[in-house]
């Protein structure tokens, strides 16, 4: 506990949020993107906006995994879970997202398909071993964090010869997202979108390291700095930012050093590009089609690829009408913009996705922030 607690030293943090205020210059507003929906969660439950003047703004971006999962996906992922001697193993967010019509997979659950929660992938080759004649679908969802654990199943199925074990890949990559926001036409075009500077991932850049990000430089022109998920490391990370922007300057810095490096974890690289293969394009809930965004198995590995032994719809659903969660996803809105935030839609009844996970922007902001909010919208 020594080290979580110097990280969340309140003298720190308050001398932290001086320096903010002291070097925030006058007269112009920094907005500023914390893409992972860990530092969403982070800002939100250590009050990071109410230590930050009112010229610094926070916007939550797409780094959520379980948020960017498209109603399609979900609808497929059901699909397969109601066919005949199919047990679905996934990751609990996972399970309470809403597919069309509202159905999740605990819904499906509820009215007879196998769907089990699991903590990792190997409880999933667990329950295919210990179920011989039954198949055993893993739904694969998250950013480039969880997919070696994915690719170590897959390999761990071949090399054990398990005929009944496969994985709905629904792995994603974190630079092409955040390429969709630099080219979004909010950004780009109508403006209505102003980045100053990203907040990058901390777990993600663990496995990928730094280097990858330094097109948001190089091309947009826009600072990034890797931050860890302490408030300390958010402020520190916020004040890095701001003199970067006040000098006119646009690098990858890396605030998260004790656990980043440039060329990150090489050997969870190699593993990946030997089991997996970039999609030419893949749907993202709020950000559309994206190129060279998903991953998929490689051909030698497509006895153990889910959607090549199943059936699946794989249509593009549209978001439930009410809910803003592609919006807040994009940052053109925040949770409290959407109508249905705190009324409809909660965490016990979720209309969109971005209320599911505690990584997502309305979950985070509905369970530290919108009371505060509500307070602030009374005449």
């Amino acid at each position: 506990m020594k080290y979580v607690d110097e990280f969340r030293d309140a003298a720190l943090a308050r001398g932290i949020a001086a320096a903010i205020a002291r070097e925030a210059a006058t007269g112009r507003t920094y907005h500023l993107m914390e893409f992972c929906g860990g530092h969403t969660h982070a800002v939100s439950r250590y009050g990071i906006p109410d230590l930050l003047p009112d010229s610094v703004r926070m916007i939550h971006g797409p780094g959520c995994p379980v948020c960017v999962l498209p109603v399609g996906r979900i609808d497929d992922s059901i699909a397969i879970a109601r066919q005949p001697g199919v047990i679905l193993c996934t990751y609990g967010d996972v399970l309470r997202v809403p597919g069309s019509g509202r159905v999740s997979l605990l819904k499906a659950k509820a009215e007879g398909a196998d769907v089990r929660m699991v903590l990792s992938t190997m409880d999933a080759l667990r329950i295919a071993e210990e179920n011989p004649d039954r198949e055993v679908v893993f739904l694969a969802i998250g950013f480039e964090t969880t997919t070696p654990p994915t690719a170590v199943a897959v390999h761990a199925a071949q090399a054990k010869g398990l005929r009944n074990f496969s994985v709905f890949c629904n792995h994603v990559l974190t630079p092409a997202a955040i390429r969709g926001i630099m080219d979004s036409p909010e950004v780009r075009e109508t403006g209505t979108l102003a980045l100053d500077g990203v907040v990058g991932p901390a777990h993600v850049s663990v496995v990928i390291g730094s280097r990858p990000y330094d097109f948001v430089a190089d091309t947009y022109g826009k600072p990034v700095v890797i931050a860890g998920f302490e408030p300390l490391d958010v402020l520190q990370a916020i004040l890095m930012l701001i003199r970067q922007v006040n000098d006119g300057r646009a690098a990858v810095e890396n605030q998260f050093t004790r656990a980043v490096t440039p060329e990150g974890n090489q050997k969870a690289q190699r593993l990946v590009a030997d089991t997996f293969d970039v999609r030419p394009g893949f749907e993202w809930r709020g950000l559309g089609s994206l190129p060279n965004s998903g991953l998929r198995l490689k051909e030698d590995f497509a006895a153990f690829d889910a959607e090549r032994r199943f059936a699946v719809p794989g249509r593009a659903v549209p978001d439930h009408k009410g809910c803003e969660c592609g919006d807040i996803l994009r940052g053109v809105k925040k949770p409290s913009d959407c109508k249905l935030f705190g009324t409809v839609c909660t965490p016990e009844n979720p209309m969109g996705s971005c209320m599911v996970s505690a990584e997502g922007g309305c979950a985070a902001h509905y369970t530290y922030g919108r009371f505060r909010d509500h307070r602030l919208a009374v005449p």
